[in-house]
């Protein structure tokens, strides 16, 4: 029988002399390097130097130990005839035993006044090396990366008399490989760090631009923060401004939706998000003078384009959740919105692009300190995405599900008319779910989402939230709403504001009512035009609005959601479904009349 070979090659020597005395005891030849082979052989144990099979001394500084054919020769042949034969003819003994960790790059750039040339020394070569030859020959070779391993793998081969077995080999291998990812990651990280930030003069930059510093990750006090790819450029350009970590979360998200929005409708989108979700998003259908009135662009004296229409549309949703909202555009974007975006207060905007003049618009905004994002319409992001949650690794494949009009054909009530202005709306609010944290349900109407609930954990929540909604954007159409006689100078913000509280109906005493009172005009005719719109006046007018689609991202699991969403003036409804109530809500659908998809795809987005 062949006497079995162990090479050591450790930094890090903890638990090492029990695994050589082990090892040794257990008839396996040990060989060892530099400082490892020294500290086994000072303990009384017999190791043989590397360099007595490779015939080359250490060299370099120790930069050149392990790195030799009759090194990766022993660790990478296979148990088949040619390799054998080629390892009989260069005289090279197979290795079974591979016991490596890697220099400790990373307590070594923590320290106060680490430099680069400190940094590099501790880049391993030779073990990073061995790690990786043993694990892809796991098959055959047992590697060691974890002292804590050790004697588990004693006791194994003991028990196996020589053959730990595959599963061991293959929990080893796989361990080995995780550390050489980190070790590589944190190495591109630290460097990533020093040659590609943004915030270096270009000719220090290491090529394109990788990385970007943010001020800070969710809350202040998550600090350091960054965005970066691992391969090629950002696909974004800070063009003004600098952003911050929930503004990537929202700009990224965002553009997406719109993107996809684009594509499948072929007109100009927008989207106003918060918090990672839409507050609002539209497409670019004209609006009329009422639409204009209601979304505070009538006093704009130059033409809307289809692109501005979109994110008054997208903006007018819900401008109270919209306030300090992040800006999504699927085009260019051109001077009249950049008109309507500099009077909204807004955190920022990203775009595949901005005429001259757009950009000098938004430029000036916030003193110079607004966020305009430049993205690369053609950037694809990879098939898979990862996210970490208190230390654990989460994958999944990203959600590329196609949302189109085939995704609407199983109509499952009586009712199958949905006409195209329906089935773009269907779009719409699905797309936006896609989008919307979840739990979540979306309202749309003419191009425009409504109403939308989001991040509730009952179903019933999230379509009364998104009914709410649409109803108080409902109201903000009623004549008396359209009518109020604000002051002069009023700041939009305020208006709006104090519009929400009117058709709200809720109940202002003492200093708040005063304040809201002082909005307006206070002659007699501004008094009694701001009088309190009656119970009756909302339900008459919350009759007038039909033809509403609404769009879920699971199954209804009641009928409730049916019956409550017909209230705000719903008459189109997708949904998946697998719900054991499936046809209670099918039910319901045709008592109102209304037209129910069955979609097959949910869309949970967390």
């Amino acid at each position: 029988m062949v006497q079995p070979i162990a090479l050591l090659s450790v930094y890090d020597k903890a638990n090492l002399l029990d695994l050589a005395q082990g090892l040794s005891k257990a008839g396996v030849r040990l060989l060892g390097s530099g400082g490892t082979a020294k500290k086994i052989r000072e303990a009384g144990i017999v190791i043989e130097d590397v360099a007595d099979i490779t015939k080359a001394p250490e060299m370099l500084g120790g930069r050149v130990k392990t790195l030799h054919p009759a090194v990766h020769g022993g660790i990478l042949a296979r148990s088949i005839p040619s390799d054998e034969q080629d390892l009989n003819a260069q005289g090279i003994s197979p290795i079974s035993i591979v016991v490596c960790n890697l220099y400790p790059f990373t307590s070594t750039i923590s320290k106060p006044g680490c430099t680069i040339a400190d940094a590099v020394e501790e880049i391993d070569i030779g073990g990073v090396t061995l790690l990786r030859a043993a694990a892809k020959n796991h098959e055959r070779v047992s590697i060691l990366s974890d002292p804590a391993d050790y004697a588990e793998f004693l006791s194994a081969w003991e028990k196996g008399q020589g053959d730990v077995g595959q599963s061991l080999r293959s929990k080893l291998a796989l361990k080995a490989f995780e550390m050489t990812a980190t070790y590589d990651e944190t190495i591109s990280a630290y460097f990533r760090e020093q040659y590609a930030s943004a915030e270096l003069p270009k000719e220090k930059l290491a090529g394109s631009v990788q990385r970007i510093a943010l001020r800070y990750g969710a809350n202040p006090h998550q600090k350091p923060a960054e965005a970066f790819v691992t391969d090629g450029a950002l696909p974004f350009k800070v063009l003004c401004g600098s952003p911050g970590y929930i503004n990537l979360l929202d700009a990224l998200n965002s553009y997406s939706l719109v993107k996809e929005l684009k594509e499948a409708l072929s007109l100009p989108a927008a989207a106003s998000f918060k918090h990672v979700s839409p507050a609002g998003a539209a497409v670019g259908l004209a609006l009329d003078e009422t639409e204009k009135k209601v979304y505070g662009v009538d006093d704009l004296k130059e033409p809307l384009t289809p692109l501005a229409c979109a994110y008054a549309r997208a903006r007018g949703a819900d401008r109270m959740s919209s306030f300090g909202d992040f800006i999504a555009l699927s085009d260019p974007c051109d001077l009249a919105t950049a008109r309507i975006i500099s009077r909204e207060v807004s955190d920022g905007i990203i775009a595949p692009g901005y005429t001259p003049e757009a950009l000098d618009v938004l430029s000036k905004k916030k003193a110079g300190k607004y966020c305009v994002l430049e993205i690369d319409p053609a950037y694809t992001p990879s098939e898979i995405e990862t996210k970490q949650v208190y230390g654990i690794s989460l994958r999944q494949k990203r959600n590329n599900a196609k949302i189109d009009a085939q995704l609407f054909s199983n109509l499952v009530t009586v009712n199958k008319e949905l006409p195209n202005s329906a089935l773009t709306d269907l779009i719409l609010a699905t797309l936006a779910l896609k989008y919307t944290q979840s739990n979540s349900v979306a309202y749309a109407f003419h191009g425009a989402i409504i109403g939308i609930g989001a991040g509730q954990q009952s179903r019933i929540h999230c379509t009364r939230l998104a009914g709410s909604k649409a109803d108080i954007w409902w109201l903000r159409h009623h004549p008396r709403v359209l009518a109020l006689p604000f002051k002069k100078g009023v700041k939009r913000a305020d208006k709006a504001n104090a519009i929400d509280l009117f058709v709200s109906g809720e109940v202002l005493e003492g200093a708040e009512k005063d304040a809201w009172t002082a909005l307006f005009s206070e002659d007699e005719a501004g008094l009694a035009a701001i009088k309190e719109l009656t119970e009756e006046e909302k339900k008459d007018w919350g009759k007038k609005l039909d033809d509403v689609a609404c769009s879920s991202d699971a199954f209804f699991p009641f009928p409730d959601n049916v019956h409550r969403a017909r209230r705000s003036g719903v008459k189109y409804l997708a949904a998946p479904s697998g719900s054991v109530m499936d046809q209670e809500c099918i039910k319901a659908a045709d008592e109102h009349g209304i037209v129910f998809a069955h979609t097959s795809l949910r869309l949970f987005h967390h």
